[in-house]
């Protein structure tokens, strides 16, 4: 019987299934299966216990190679850089956590980021590798976000997004658009852009849609609600930009800003864009609940 193993420094391990090949042991059939990581990460990770089997023993550089062995690994990130901003904690109780997370903190692990994520801090903090996040915001977006603690009463949470019963409101710095009036609906079609972390506006039946009003017209800068109906990536930014209001500091649109030094954040460059309120029917006890950020653009 398979034994799912636990996180390690509140990351939790990945899996993969061996698939065919004529590999003699599972490390060579791992080298062959992921060659942008080196053969020596992968010694590394063997050696210090990080690569398990299914029964959750590690194996060693001679383990064989069995197809459809379930194997588990924990990623780590050489040099992780540390995320000097730390998230607060706004709610807790037996089934959600309520995170206000700052600017550049991500929220799962992706690419360079592992440990330096909302959901292994957490993990970590309260010693329960079963939360998970309900919804996500941009690593670059400040705000709130939503976990779940129980998996027993995850489903019901999951379905306020999915069922579009959670209402999500935004704060933004835009350029003022005085040619425009407001409120007003931005609907399109979103599709992947170029390069692949980039989403455009492509011509077709809309599926996304985002209310938009200004809250505060003074300058030449205005602070903008926005309502996002649907949650596509990267929504906000791309109908703001697609109105001729591209989101203060923002370096992917409407053109992608220069990769030259992009390796390191600039801190005192965030985007100006904050999750600000959540307000839903607690699927539990049928009352409404809302939480806002205590963060301010």
């Amino acid at each position: 019987m398979a034994i799912p193993p636990t996180a390690s420094k509140g990351v939790a391990a990945s899996s993969l299934q061996l698939p065919a090949g004529v590999w003699p042991t599972i490390f060579d059939c791992l080298c062959a299966h992921f060659p942008s990581i080196d053969r020596e990460i992968w010694c590394e990770r063997i050696a210090h216990g990080r690569v398990l089997d299914e029964h959750g023993v590690a194996i060693t550089q001679t383990t064989p190679h069995r197809v459809g062995l379930c194997i588990h690994y924990y990623r780590e990130v050489v040099d992780e850089a540390r995320i000097p901003f730390a998230e607060r904690i706004l709610h807790a109780d037996e089934h959600l956590i309520v995170v206000d997370k700052p600017h550049f903190l991500p929220v799962v692990p992706a690419g360079r980021y592992v440990e330096e994520t909302v959901l292994a801090r957490l993990r970590l903090r309260y010693d329960n590798a079963n939360l998970a996040p309900l919804h996500r915001i941009d690593r670059a977006t400040a705000g709130l976000v939503l976990f779940s603690v129980n998996p027993a009463t995850r489903a019901l949470y999951q379905s306020l997004f999915r069922e579009r019963r959670m209402e999500k409101r935004y704060e933004a710095l835009a350029p003022a658009l005085q040619q425009l009036t407001f409120p007003l609906t931005r609907a399109s079609r979103l599709a992947p852009g170029e390069p692949f972390f980039r989403t455009q506006e492509i011509a077709g039946v809309p599926n996304s849609e985002t209310h938009i009003d200004v809250l505060d017209r003074d300058g030449e800068i205005w602070r903008y609600a926005l309502a996002p109906v649907t949650g596509r990536k990267h929504q906000l930014r791309v109908h703001m930009a697609a109105l001729g209001a591209a989101i203060v500091n923002d370096d992917f649109y409407p053109e992608l800003a220069s990769s030259e030094g992009r390796r390191d954040d600039d801190y005192s460059r965030p985007l100006k864009l904050l999750a600000k309120t959540l307000t839903f029917i607690d699927p539990i006890t049928q009352r409404e609940r809302r939480f806002e950020s205590g963060l301010a653009l």
